[in-house]
């Protein structure tokens, strides 16, 4: 992978095409510098940013209820490759991810199974959580996301 330089890679779709959300931060938090870069489909921008304003209740939830005002900066709807992840945080190398209904069919399960193993292939680790989880569970969820500042 070149260093500095934006990688365009090839577009990869599928019916369960999913997301992940940029940030808004009340706080000033001071730069982290890293050479860390990942690749990104740059024609996924537009789509990520429509995904932004259109967030699924379990993901408004999880937004307003918690990582906004994580110690960390969190992205929403962010493209890493192929791929929007729903939540991004760069200083723990971590992807959240809400489940819907999609993903549990043999088809999403195989794709999720896939994306995660990309993902992981740069380093990040990736948790998933059910929607009615975050709906209905919120403090499991946010206790196992708050686990990864340990």
């Amino acid at each position: 992978m070149p260093n500095n330089k934006q990688l365009i890679v090839t577009d990869i779709f599928s019916p369960l095409f999913k997301g992940g959300w940029g940030h808004l931060m009340s706080e000033k938090k001071p730069l982290i510098v890293t050479d860390f870069h990942l690749p990104y489909n740059s024609n996924l921008v537009a789509r990520a940013k429509e995904l932004r304003k259109n967030m699924t209740p379990a993901e408004k939830k999880l937004w307003y209820g918690y990582l906004r005002k994580f110690p960390f900066r969190v992205l929403r709807q962010k493209p890493i490759d192929n791929f929007i992840v729903d939540f991004y945080c760069a200083t723990l190398k971590l992807v959240i991810e809400v489940d819907g209904d999609s993903h549990y069919t043999n088809e999403g399960r195989d794709y999720d199974r896939e994306r995660t193993q990309i993902l992981e292939g740069y380093g990040l680790k990736v948790m998933r959580f059910r929607n009615d989880e975050v709906l209905n569970e919120w403090e499991v969820v946010y206790q196992r996301i708050g686990e990864m500042l340990l």
